[in-house]
């Protein structure tokens, strides 16, 4: 018998898993706490923005292979697999990673397991967490020892999730046992070939962490470049294209501008770092402040360069700024770069006004101070300087003639190093953009 799901928070990772894993064929229910956002689900609404999810979230409703729920009773006795996909946010006070959501549901969940049954941690966690809660749903199941516990974290890109769960490039199971081991493989056997790695807790644990810490590092290298080729008068496009050719370098994530935000990468090796502090461990980790410190120098300079552009002072001045979402086919504004430096900006006088295709909802909530416009064409009408600081298809097909029509002074920043610096410069704007000359 086909074994059913649960997918316990349905956030960005768990409604994405819920959704693909009933397209494979399975029956999924879906759980969280949040009413408002169940009723959503099963209306077919998304509280997220991913391309491709809400058709297939639709598909599956109408399918009658995926189901929503509040009820952790419910859940307990549908499922034989129960994911738990909540996040793991940073502490208000600190670096380390907030885990109490993931107790809660399992403090919730484990009172109706009176069952055998396999719990499965996706989210991004300390490690050590792990075998905490294993050995918590061992003590409050009435199934004790029949319940087990499995990590299998996630490697989803936001814009890609969708792909990124039916054809994943690999799977990682972290097992304490040949039984759950089985279990997953057959989970993920409709996925076909895919290679899959079975390790202990710890080192499944270690996988995302890790694989988060090696991309923010391969970012801020390439913008620390972009710093020093601004002092020395160099173009940092041509140094990562001409670095990328190195087979061991490679040239993705070698892109310099603005560097990265969202709800993973910075929080996940600032929790890596405390983790590792806790542990006694805090040396091996030290470079990843760095890494942290030169991401956020980069917001810093997109704001100087809009500013020396304006002749040193934006007092009074109309600034625009294209993109709220910490980067395309997305509407996550969690440490968005684009958002910290548009209300950078207005703290030192000027009007600011952005235009995202999907965030300008969750930009306006959390950034009212700022005027919001509904096309690009819109939000930079009278601008004195307009900021590209998301690089979503629409901004980069932009026509510089046809923007230039509506601005008040053709003084463009492009963050992301997405545009033809020689297009626009050849239509009259004053082009600045981070690391070139």
């Amino acid at each position: 018998m086909p074994y059913r799901l649960t997918v316990l928070g349905t956030g960005y990772l768990g409604a994405t898993h819920a959704a693909c894993m009933a397209e494979l064929g399975f029956e999924v229910l879906g759980l969280d706490v949040d009413h408002s956002k169940i009723e959503r689900l099963r209306r077919g609404e998304l509280p997220i923005h991913e391309p491709g999810l809400e058709e297939l979230l639709q598909r599956n409703l109408e399918s009658g292979r995926l189901r929503f729920t509040t009820s952790f009773e419910e859940a307990a006795h549908f499922g034989d697999v129960h994911f738990i996909c909540v996040g793991t946010p940073q502490i208000k006070d600190g670096y380390a990673a907030d885990v109490s959501y993931l107790d809660s549901v399992v403090e919730s969940l484990a009172p109706h397991l009176d069952r055998e049954c396999l719990v499965v941690g996706k989210s991004t966690v300390p490690v050590g967490t792990a075998q905490r809660l294993a050995d918590k749903l061992v003590r409050l199941s009435p199934a004790g020892q029949r319940v087990e516990l499995a990590w299998n974290p996630e490697f989803l890109r936001e814009g890609f999730a969708v792909q990124d769960t039916l054809r994943p490039d690999r799977i990682v199971l972290g097992v304490a046992s040949e039984r759950a081991e089985k279990i997953l493989r057959d989970v993920y056997g409709p996925l076909g070939e895919v290679p899959i790695v079975v390790t202990d807790y710890p080192t499944a644990e270690l996988v995302k962490t890790a694989a988060n810490a090696f991309l923010a590092t391969k970012i801020s290298f390439i913008n620390a470049m972009a710093e020093l080729c601004e002092t020395a008068g160099a173009d940092v496009r041509q140094l990562s294209q001409s670095l990328s050719f190195d087979e061991r370098i490679g040239g993705k994530y070698l892109n310099a501008g603005l560097g990265f935000g969202g709800g993973c990468l910075p929080k996940d090796i600032r929790a890596f770092m405390a983790r590792a502090d806790e542990l006694g461990a805090g040396q091996a980790l030290g470079f990843l402040r760095e890494v942290d410190a030169i991401n956020l120098r980069r917001r810093t300079r997109a704001g100087d360069l809009a500013r020396e552009l304006l002749g040193g002072s934006f007092d009074g001045r109309r600034v625009t700024v294209l993109g709220a979402a910490f980067k395309p086919n997305s509407d996550d504004i969690r440490d968005s770069p684009a958002l910290d430096v548009a209300a950078a900006i207005a703290r030192q006088g000027a009007k600011v006004t952005i235009y995202d295709p999907a965030a300008l909802d969750n930009a306006r909530v959390a950034h009212p101070e700022l005027d919001y416009a509904g096309s690009a064409l819109e939000a930079a009408r009278d601008a004195h300087v307009v900021l590209l600081l998301t690089e979503w298809q629409e901004f980069v097909s932009l026509d510089p003639e046809e923007l230039g029509a509506v601005v008040a002074a053709r003084n463009l920043v492009d963050g992301r190093n997405a545009l033809d610096a020689e297009v626009w410069r050849c239509a009259g704007w004053h082009y600045r953009a981070l690391g070139r000359p």
